[in-house]
């Protein structure tokens, strides 16, 4: 079933293009585009989101925006200009508009939770392809800027790609990782 997701941008370039990648995927329906916050909140209760990807995150409280959501909505920034990497933390996942259709999709996906309630947070999980490139190389010992130029991503991306193994495979650390990657025959 494809995820509802609303776009919060104020360029109608920008929002245009995320539109037009999001429509090359089965896994998302865009449910309507708003170009500010005050429009998702008279929105959202119609649109009834599961992921809104904003554009400008950096003018964004985060608490706030979750107030507006449903808290299970899943939260991924647009970034397209400097943003630091602590406002960053506070989403689910983070996009670049350097990044390709392909690896926008895949972050996108690895973002989104499973739809089946009865599984365990950290269970059942499969990592996605981007994600099994990105472990490999954290395995190597890496540095995200490595990874990025490696796999011809943004940086953010290799980070948001970092979270989410963290969080499907329920390993914190780098040497944890590395030890999953040889269990699992991936390096």
């Amino acid at each position: 079933m494809s995820k509802r997701v609303v776009i919060v941008e104020s360029s109608e370039l920008i929002a245009a293009g995320m539109s037009d990648v999001l429509s090359d995927s089965a896994h998302f329906k865009l449910v309507s585009t708003v170009s500010d916050i005050d429009a998702l909140e008279r929105r959202a209760p119609l649109d009834r989101p599961e992921m809104v990807i904003v554009g400008n995150p950096e003018a964004v409280n985060v608490q706030a925006l979750r107030s507006i959501v449903s808290s299970d909505v899943v939260l991924v920034a647009l970034v397209y200009r400097y943003v630091s990497s602590a406002q960053l933390r506070r989403f689910d996942a983070v996009i670049d508009v350097a990044d390709s259709r392909g690896a926008i999709i895949e972050t996108l996906i690895g973002a989104s939770p499973a739809v089946d309630d009865n599984v365990d947070d950290n269970a059942g999980f499969e990592l996605s392809r981007r994600e099994i490139d990105v472990l490999v190389q954290v395995a190597k010992g890496s540095t995200n800027k490595e990874i990025a130029e490696a796999l011809n991503l943004s940086v953010h991306t290799v980070i948001s790609h970092r979270k989410n193994i963290m969080h499907k495979t329920g390993i914190k650390s780098v040497a944890g990782l590395t030890l999953y990657a040889v269990m699992n025959n991936l390096i």
